[in-house]
């Protein structure tokens, strides 16, 4: 009798451990998945192809004379209720306009990556440690190209009470060139992504 109970207690552990959580691989492309009411990677790829699209579509890249513009990116402020990480979103529109031909990104100056790669060679080659490396392989001075333009924007959020039970959460991306050398602004762009929910959802 004890080993009978003892088998049907270790069946029923095991039907509810098969029928526990199961985890499933989001399809990127083509995602049916239901929309929250804070910010996914859907709305930052939606906001950054528009405002690319926009972009392209201006001619305000096309460089008079040819060739490609050199571009940094500057402060990309976001004033949301969440702890986005700005570089998702610049990452493509960094990506997009570098695919267009007509731009080159600098690592030089900005807060990138690659930044501290650039200045970290040029300290070795003023430093003792240079001594060991061949000359001709080290960066000379006045190699740097500065950039002639700059990219920042900003995610701001307004929070809207709908109904009584609902509250729609509106998310401003906006994106500005400027031109270094004269100060002037000649793109701009906003996109507004709206999500409408139960006011009990949280958008952060």
């Amino acid at each position: 009798m004890k080993l009978k109970t003892l088998l049907c207690i270790c069946l029923c552990v095991w039907v509810i451990g098969c029928s526990g959580p199961t985890t499933k691989n989001i399809d990127m492309v083509n995602d049916q998945g239901k929309a929250v009411m804070g910010l996914d990677y859907r709305d930052f790829d939606q906001a950054a192809a528009a405002m690319i699209d926009s972009l392209i579509r201006s001619g305000s890249l096309h460089k008079p004379g040819g060739g490609r513009y050199v571009m940094v990116t500057g402060g990309i402020v976001n004033d949301t209720m969440q702890r986005i990480d700005t570089d998702q979103l610049m990452a493509k529109v960094e990506q997009e306009m570098m695919n267009s031909g007509q731009v080159a990104m600098t690592s030089a100056m900005g807060d990138k990556a690659g930044a501290s790669m650039v200045y970290e060679t040029r300290d070795m080659r003023d430093s003792d440690r240079g001594d060991e490396f061949n000359e001709d392989t080290l960066p000379a001075k006045k190699q740097l190209i500065a950039p002639e333009l700059s990219i920042s924007g900003k995610i701001f959020q307004r929070n809207i009470k709908y109904d009584k039970k609902t509250q729609q959460v509106e998310y401003y991306f906006q994106l500005r060139i400027t031109d270094l050398t004269t100060g002037l602004r000649f793109w701009q762009e906003e996109k507004v992504i709206g999500k409408r929910g139960s006011d009990k959802m949280v958008s952060w």
